[in-house]
Order: structure tokens, then C-alpha cells, then sequence
């Protein structure tokens, strides 16, 4: 049975259908929620919490074809609020910096780098943020991007653009100085 029969089969209240699509999305959705929320148990969490969200929502859906865009946007919708919520709870705290060991391994070097990463991520605006995890921690297209987002291509392309040249610059490695 292709995507839009199941999905049409779903809103009509068919359980196993439901759970079919969600079946073949699970793993895209705990990736991302994982990259959001830090925390396995959170990114189970949150996967189950948008399923049951899509589930409750499922009528409302207007076209089939882009059940899986629709599914991300609610568990995107969900961990952000998560995140947030989590952020207000630690009252503004942020992580204390780990102290960089001049005799680091080579792993100790490329989780202090990979965390630096992180940390520059999360300095970005909130939309540059999306646009960086979708494409760059879980591999969707530009277009699976502007799709997901309900953005034009062009937007997300700029975004993209954006998010890159801030990167560099919070990182360091701008390839000229600034004029």
C-alpha cells in the first residue's frame, strides 16, 4: 500500500496504518529530536509525544503526500518547546565550559571541537538553527527542507548561507579579516 493510501486509510481511523507510517518515520524522528533535546530519554519522549500528537491531528491533515514533512514540523514544534521549557528549568544556566587540556587526546580534541560546534549552532537564530540540523545532522535535501519548514527554497538557501557565515565567523574561521 503506497504513503497516501495509508494515510488516507489513517484518517478514515485505521489504526495499523497509522502506525505503519509512523513505523517508517521513527528513526528520522528520534535522530532529530535527539539533536534537540540532548538526551535519549527526551528524544524518546518527544517521539512518542508527536506520534500522539499526529494521531489526535490526523483529520486535519490536507494533503497526503506530505505526511512525513507534516509529522517533523509537529516534533520540531514539540522539542523546541521542550528545549525552551528545559532552559527556563536550569534558570539560564548554561553548561560550564570544559577546561581544555594542553596533553588531550585526539578524541578529547574532536569532542571539545564537536561541542564548540554545538555551541555555535545554538548561538544562531532559532531558524538558521533548523535549517543547519536538517541538512547537515540528518541529511534532507534543500527542497525536504523547504517542504518541512513551509518555506520557499530560496528562503531556506539564505538561510542556509546565513547560518554558514556565522558559523565561520563564531568559530574563527573567517577566510579574511572583516571590512
Amino acid at each position: 500500500m503506497g504513503n497516501e493510501l495509508l494515510v488516507a486509510a489513517a484518517k478514515r481511523g485505521d489504526d495499523a496504518a497509522f502506525y505503519s507510517l509512523i513505523t517508517q518515520h521513527k528513526e528520522k524522528m528520534y535522530r532529530i529530536a535527539y539533536s534537540y533535546l540532548k538526551n535519549e530519554a527526551d528524544a524518546l519522549e518527544a517521539v512518542q509525544e508527536a506520534t500522539c500528537r499526529a494521531y489526535m491531528r490526523i483529520r486535519k491533515l490536507k494533503e497526503p503526500e506530505f505526511f512525513g514533512s507534516w509529522l517533523i514540523r509537529i516534533l520540531m514544534n514539540y522539542c523546541a518547546d521542550e528545549a525552551k521549557r528545559k532552559a527556563r528549568r536550569a534558570d539560564g544556566q548554561q553548561a560550564a565550559a570544559a577546561a581544555i587540556d594542553p596533553h588531550a587526546t585526539s578524541g578529547e580534541s574532536a569532542l571539545l571541537e564537536r561541542v564548540m560546534l554545538e555551541s555555535a549552532v545554538e548561538q544562531l537564530d532559532a531558524n538558521y538553527q533548523k535549517v543547519i540540523q536538517l541538512k547537515y545532522y540528518h541529511d534532507l535535501t534543500i527542497t525536504e527542507i523547504a517542504r518541512t519548514l513551509q518555506k520557499p527554497e530560496g528562503t531556506i538557501k539564505t538561510w542556509l548561507h546565513k547560518a554558514l557565515g556565522g558559523l565561520r565567523q563564531r568559530l574563527g574561521k573567517e577566510g579574511e579579516p572583516n571590512e
